[in-house]
């Protein structure tokens, strides 16, 4: 049976392993893609200033929205571009499309040139994660997270015990306070520092369409 405490920690628990399993970003060895985007040839689908989360995947096939590098030699090199996949194959290289646009792409990705498929998109979320480009931002996000560490450094330091005279018993603690359930700073810790890194690799990686 579940006690009080665990029942606390639960919460935290499934978020960090949702995050690690899910959304842990491409940086960190994850599944996960994080792209900005920004343009107006995929509306209605994608808007500029959304954040779209994408997946890696073993094949991929027309109909899909892919995050892809253009190839070396065609036009803008290197660049990000998220569009649709509307013909041709991996093997010859895939046709790419923007919804909102009356003519096909000139580049030609193969299945080595796409980073991922979209998964889902969170609208407007690219704009919140720029903010973390800004030095004070990440000076307090960072000092927040050092503050975290030493405190939760410091509770595991333990007190020295004190003498009490013989035939002395240590007053017993309020009812109130032996129940009252804090979370652990270190897994506080441990999913800010997870929020963190998701957001600094999606600020990495932005694509214009």
């Amino acid at each position: 049976m579940l006690k009080k405490g665990h029942l606390l920690l639960l919460p935290f628990v499934v978020v960090l392993a949702g995050w690690f399993f899910l959304l842990r970003p491409g940086l960190l060895a994850g599944p996960a893609g994080y792209v900005l985007v920004s343009g107006a040839s995929m509306e209605p689908t994608l808007h500029t200033g959304d954040l779209a989360v994408t997946r890696k995947q073993g094949s991929y096939s027309v109909g899909d929205i892919v995050a892809f590098r253009v190839p070396k030699g065609q036009p803008a090199e290197g660049a990000m571009v998220i569009h649709r996949i509307v013909g041709g194959t991996a093997e010859e290289g895939f046709v790419m499309q923007g919804d909102n646009k009356d003519s096909r792409d000139p580049w030609h990705p193969r299945k080595d040139d796409i980073v991922a498929k979209l998964w889902f998109r969170v609208p407007g979320g690219a704009s919140y994660l720029l903010r973390l480009r800004q030095p004070l931002i990440l000076g307090l996000l960072a000092g927040g997270l050092g503050m975290l560490l030493v405190l939760d450094s410091g509770q595991k330091t333990k007190r020295p015990r004190q003498e009490k005279p013989p035939g002395q018993r240590s007053p017993a603690a309020p009812p109130d306070a032996r129940r009252r359930l804090r979370p652990p700073p270190g897994l506080t810790l441990w999913l800010l520092l997870a929020l963190l890194l998701t957001g600094v690799a999606a600020v990495c990686f932005s694509a214009w369409q």
